[in-house]
């Protein structure tokens, strides 16, 4: 009886242990292949989670420091001299295309009109009168050429009358350009008189006063200052072999200082290098999409350029490149095995890796659970996304071309 109950002891914690050893393996068990070595023996299969290797276009970037520049940015000049009268703007403030600035004290400058006025109406009247002259003249002239046949005709006066008549034509041009003359000068004082309202060339922003009411301003002497902050752009110094990379229109990404990212055009680049920077000066069109309210000038911005032109790279995923003996290698999911291959790598872009040599477009690299892979270990994963109907066999591969279907990741 007791040796009954100790077999019965014995096969129950034999069978425990082997329910316990069942649960706490975690790596699923694959029967091997039928006639191999270890026949029957089960292997495990390693979960892991794929990438795909591709080809995709690789464009590295610097950051260069710019600052924005406002397009239309200047002093506003009087065209007239006169005292100013009174200001209809103040520092800060923003103004429209034709918006009165200020206006000269135009007293001076109506009564300067007046008399040009009066002048043109003197000389009107002076040819005028040229012109009936000639006209009394021509009757004179007349009567003395009706007398030729009469004992009464004098030669000498009919030559006379003919020279008097002369002179009074040439006294009629005479009147008719000072006449325009002062035509000339009616209108410039009438330019004056309108120049008197200084009114703004552009809209933006008054950013200064140069004078005050009562000061005297000659012509050309600045008023205020305007910065069009609506039309900003981007002025960068790029060093001269970074500038083989930009093209009028290329887009590049601008980082304000906000951290708020923009995208801007390159719009020209300027033919004149700095021979100390080796920089050449370089124009962008920015897209504010909204935000100019928030820009100034001479803000600071850091743009993304290119360092060279853009290039198709093979590429694989960082998570996939291991070391094994001092050496880079990734694991291939050569139908549903790995095999590991050697690769040499190249630049890093992002979160990837430029393949020089040892990777084809395609391959499937293991990128999860690839730490303590051996080669040969059966896997079992998902295909990522756009893998879809690509053989996970290394197109390179020496084994029977097959399409097998990955297992389901649990």
């Amino acid at each position: 009886m007791k040796t009954k109950r100790r077999i019965f002891l014995l096969t129950s914690i034999a069978a425990g242990f082997s329910v316990a050893v069942a649960c706490l393996s975690g790596p699923v068990l694959a029967q091997g292949k039928p006639g191999a070595k270890g026949k029957g023996k089960p292997q495990r299969v390693t979960r892991v989670v794929v990438d795909m290797v591709r080809k995709e276009p690789m464009r590295q970037t610097v950051p260069v420091l710019g600052r924005f520049v406002a397009r239309r940015s200047g002093p506003v000049a009087a065209r007239a001299a006169g005292a100013i009268g009174e200001f209809h703007v103040d520092v800060g403030d923003r103004v429209k295309e034709g918006d009165l600035i200020s206006v000269l004290m135009k007293e001076r400058l109506q009564w300067q009109h007046n008399l040009k006025r009066a002048e043109v109406s003197f000389y009107a009247a002076q040819v005028r009168t040229k012109k009936r002259q000639i006209k009394l003249l021509q009757q004179e002239l007349d009567r003395l050429r009706s007398l030729r046949k009469s004992p009464a005709f004098s030669q000498a006066r009919l030559e006379d009358k003919l020279q008097q008549v002369s002179v009074a034509e040439s006294g009629v041009s005479e009147a008719d350009a000072k006449l325009r003359m002062a035509n000339a000068n009616l209108k410039l004082t009438g330019i004056s008189l309108h120049d008197a309202e200084i009114r703004a060339p552009y809209g933006g922003v008054i950013s200064k006063r140069h004078a005050e009411v009562g000061a005297y301003v000659g012509i050309g002497a600045p008023v205020v200052t305007i910065i069009d902050d609506q039309t900003m752009e981007i002025e960068a110094d790029v060093p001269a072999l970074r500038t083989l990379g930009l093209t009028p229109n290329t887009i590049v990404s601008a980082v304000l200082e906000n951290k708020t990212r923009i995208d801007a055009a390159v719009r020209a680049i300027i033919p004149e290098e700095n021979p100390r920077t080796r920089t050449r000066a370089v124009r962008f069109i920015p897209a504010f999409g909204g935000e100019t309210a928030v820009i100034a000038a001479n803000q600071s911005v850091t743009l993304q350029l290119p360092s060279g032109l853009e290039r198709d790279v093979i590429t694989v995923h960082k998570d996939a490149v291991v070391t094994k003996k001092g050496r880079r290698v990734v694991f291939i999911a050569d139908h549903k095995r790995a095999q590991m291959r050697p690769v040499t790598l190249g630049e890093a872009t992002g979160s990837r890796f430029s393949v020089i040599n040892g990777l084809k477009p395609g391959n499937l690299v293991v990128i999860r659970g690839n730490e303590r892979l051996r080669p040969g270990a059966p896997l079992a994963f998902e295909l990522p996304p756009g893998a879809a109907g690509i053989d996970n066999a290394a197109p390179d591969s020496k084994k029977p071309a097959g399409k097998p279907t990955a297992e389901p990741a649990g």
